[in-house]
This record gives C-alpha cells, structure tokens and sequence, in this order.
C-alpha cells in the first residue's frame, strides 16, 4: 500500500490517460452568512480503466464531487472536464446527451422502471438514443452479471442484489466513458454487495472500464484502486490498493 498526500493542486493519476478530471472546482451554496462551501478549489483525475472510491465524513463534499463531475449538480467555480468536454459550459439539452452518451450511473436506490422488464430497463438509455443495441455486447453484459435468466422479470419480481445488476448492466451496456456509483451497495446486504462490487471491478479489470463511487463502507472501497479522501470540501489524502483496515484507520483520522 501506498499513502499520499497530495497538494492542495491536484489529486493525479500517475502513468495513465484521464477519462474524467476536475479544475479547481468551488461549490458554493447560499450567500452571506448562510454561504456554504461544499468544495473549496478541488482537483482531481480519474484514469482510464481505473476504479476509485471517493470517502469521507457526512457533509465533506464526496457526493457534491461526483454530481458536479456529472453534470447532476452546476459549479460555482473551476471546471469538469469528461474526456475533452468541459462539463460546465453545457447548457441542458448538452448535459443530457453527454449524461446519456458518455456516463453511465448506478444509484443506492436502483432507479429502474418498475413498468418494464430487467431487458427493457437495461436497454431504455440506448432506445432513448434511437440507438441499434450492439446484441453481442449485451448478451456478453447480462451474461456476465448472471441475468440471462431473468431479462423477462419485472423489478418487483427481483431481489435487491439483483435489481443492482440490471442497474450495472444498464450502465455498462451503452459503453459509457465513466459509470458514476453513488452508494451503489447502501441499500444491499453484504452478498448482494460483494456480488455488484466484484462485478463492477471486473468490469474495470476486463473490459478497462472507468468506474468512480461514493461511499460509506471501507469493505465496498477496498475494491478500489484507490481510494480518495475528502474532509470540509478539500482532498485531504488517498490511498492505493488500501486493505479494509487501512481505509477504517484513516477515516477514523478524519472523523
């Protein structure tokens, strides 16, 4: 394991080309004496075919990161760059395409239709598109994630840890730059949540997939290439490669 801590400038990824990277990225909410700073001049980068893990104390900006990062949520200062894109410059009809054709999202809460079968909710971003589904993609994705056998069921005729993986594999079928994981495993117990953690980092190690959540549990971070540390809105730290205790030790530094 190694430990670093990174300046206030840059949290960078060593030896690799960038997927996703921030530029001094200040949220701010409110003003005067209610003004609020969720992110206070963060930089970062997220490589290619490298899986993060964002951590931190409750209010310590680890979501804010992510949102903005996805154009979920506006910057006050600084930028957000997908690929070559500046995330900040986009006006709506441009963030939506860029969230439907480059980023792909699993949430805690699962966000699938409750309407339409696991096929159809894996399918949906790609028919929204009026984009041809690449079959043999598909088929290599569900088998991958154990669903083939359950493409015809609906969600409520599915387990949690299930329904998470049509979640990842709705992610993952479009093939997306980036898939962006807020508390992916928060509402899984721990099988289920191994299951989609070992699919989300073989998704990385097999397919490079770029893969970056936010979470609570060292366990769902251990997973990680690295692991980022953020406190009052700054990047305090990271780790790399960290083992379960390790990632434990150093968020209780933070606490």
């Amino acid at each position: 394991m190694q430990v670093t801590q990174p300046k206030p400038a840059i949290c960078k990824v060593k030896d690799m080309q960038s997927t996703a990277r921030a530029v001094e990225i200040v949220k701010t909410y409110g003003s005067g004496d209610t003004l609020v700073t969720a992110l206070d001049h963060v930089s970062i980068e997220f490589g290619e075919g490298e899986f993060t893990a964002i951590m931190g104390p409750s209010g310590s900006g680890k979501s804010t990161l992510m949102h903005t990062m996805a154009g979920l949520d506006s910057i006050t200062e600084g930028q957000a760059f997908v690929g070559d894109v500046d995330v900040s410059t986009l006006n709506d009809k441009e963030l939506t395409a860029l969230r439907r054709d480059k980023l792909g999202f699993v949430f805690q809460s699962f966000n699938l239709v409750p309407t339409l079968t696991a096929k159809e909710n894996i399918t949906l971003p790609t028919d929204i598109a009026g984009r041809d589904l690449d079959y043999e993609w598909f088929e290599e994705v569900v088998d991958k994630l154990g669903l083939s056998q359950r493409l015809g069921h609906r969600p409520s005729e599915l387990s949690g840890g299930q329904q998470q993986r049509v979640a990842v594999a709705r992610a993952l079928v479009s093939k997306p730059e980036i898939i962006f994981g807020d508390e992916p495993t928060g509402n899984l117990d721990s099988n289920a949540s191994k299951e989609v953690l070992t699919i989300l980092r073989d998704s990385v190690d097999e397919w490079g997939q770029t893969v970056v959540i936010v979470t609570h549990d060292a366990t769902a971070a251990s997973y990680a290439d690295r692991v980022v540390f953020l406190a009052d809105g700054r990047i305090v730290t990271e780790l790399v490669h960290p083992t379960t205790e390790e990632i434990l030790e150093t968020m209780a530094g933070l606490n």
